[in-house]
């Protein structure tokens, strides 16, 4: 009997060394061509250097450049030039920058408020690296003041609209079995065109973000991830819990979550022109976002036309939907980041995807059990208007 426990033992310490195996060869074949290299001996025609400018912010003092060493080796910047003259520069911690390294590059120089001005940084090997800005004006400061008004900002861009949107309910309880289809179908056309939109936003940031970091792809890594997701929580819900609960209501809060998400997107992108010091883009903007989030209210509301929601629910609806506004304001004005901000794009557009899904599921068991075709020519109109009104209102924003 101990001999079989033994060998039961062994057998499972047998099992783990097998798979532990491949990975200790891999670990000493990387460590052999760390050592030795790879046996191939050639002079590199150029050093790899690879420096990012992540922000450039301008202080009464001058600027401050965050910098970040993104290429496969140590780099040292040696020379500073400001608008063709080089200049002296202090770096904190230091200009020799690791692999991944950061460093805050502080320059006193005399900048004129709108000017252009342009930053070299010439590395030891000669490179040469630039950061432009394009209007210079005094980068906002995170004080107080500065917090209420992105806020502000954020609320009337994003919770004003949708809430204004949600007031259509009353009169969209009017409508017949087949009107509350084709605006569920208008529903599916305003995200399809939220997806769209959002991938597309958040792949122009992934390609500004540094290339080690794969901006594109974190994309489309956080759509397929966010969308998978959902649909596993979903599916993981007992049929007890559903029943429990309004299937209507859960989707418009789905809606509203999915909508929220692609709003942070809106406020990062009217933050960041504010804190680049170009505030007619930044309420350009803010007037476009509005009139384009309107229609959303009534995307979000379309679930809950079978359903008695309270007044409760409509307030939850309207902060979720554009509360995400500020958020994404703060963020854009304050800690802007291409990388987060490209990966946020691309749970956004997973999250709206999954949405689509969800209401397309409920058109069809309703059409279903109104023996009537889920795809006719009501709701393709309908489909059709919501990808049209988002396009229009779309070109306020576009230019």
């Amino acid at each position: 009997m101990q001999s079989e426990i033994i060998n039961k033992k062994l057998g499972k310490k047998a099992v783990w060394l097998l798979g532990i195996m491949p990975l200790l060869l891999l670990a000493g074949l990387i460590s052999v061509i760390a050592s030795w290299g790879t046996g191939v001996e050639e002079q590199q025609a150029a050093p790899i250097e690879v420096l990012n400018f992540e922000r450039i912010i301008l202080t009464d003092d001058g600027f401050e450049v965050r910098i970040l060493n993104s290429g496969p080796k140590e780099l040292t910047v040696a020379q500073v030039v400001v608008d063709d003259s080089f200049w002296n520069a202090s770096f904190s911690p230091s200009p020799t920058l690791e692999r991944f390294g950061s460093s805050t590059i502080y320059i006193p120089y005399p900048w004129v408020e709108g000017d252009p001005h342009q930053i070299k940084l010439i590395t030891s090997n000669g490179l040469i690296f630039t950061g432009d800005v394009p209007a210079a004006m005094k980068t906002p400061t995170a004080d107080t003041n500065r917090f209420l008004q992105y806020s502000l900002i954020g609320f009337y861009v994003g919770v004003v609209p949708v809430g204004l949107g949600l007031l259509w309910y009353p009169f969209m309880r009017r409508f017949s079995s087949k009107g509350i289809q084709a605006v569920l179908a208008f529903t599916v056309g305003l995200l399809f065109f939220l997806a769209v939109d959002t991938i597309q936003e958040g792949l122009e940031l992934g390609a500004e973000a540094p290339g080690v970091f794969q901006g594109t792809g974190l994309v489309w890594f956080g759509a397929a991830l966010s969308f998978l997701f959902l649909i596993a929580i979903d599916q993981t819900k007992s049929k007890k819990a559903i029943q429990h609960n309004d299937p209507g209501k859960q989707v418009s809060f789905k809606i509203a979550s999915g909508i929220g998400l692609h709003n942070l997107g809106e406020g990062l992108a009217i933050g960041a022109a504010f804190a680049a010091g170009e505030a007619a883009l930044g309420s350009f903007l803010i007037i476009g976002f509005t009139l384009h989030n309107i229609t959303e209210g009534i995307g979000i509301a379309a679930p809950l036309l079978k359903a008695k929601p309270t007044y409760k629910t409509f307030l939850a609806l309207a902060l979720l939907g554009g509360g995400p506004a500020i958020i994404g304001t703060w963020i854009g004005g304050f800690v802007f980041n291409q990388t987060l901000a490209a990966l946020f794009f691309g749970i956004g557009a997973g999250a709206i995807i999954q949405v689509i899904y969800v209401i397309f599921k409920m058109m069809v068991r309703d059409a279903k059990a109104a023996e009537a075709p889920a795809v006719s020519w009501l709701n393709f109109s309908g489909l059709t208007l919501g990808i049209l009104l988002m396009y229009v209102t779309a070109l306020l924003v576009n230019f």
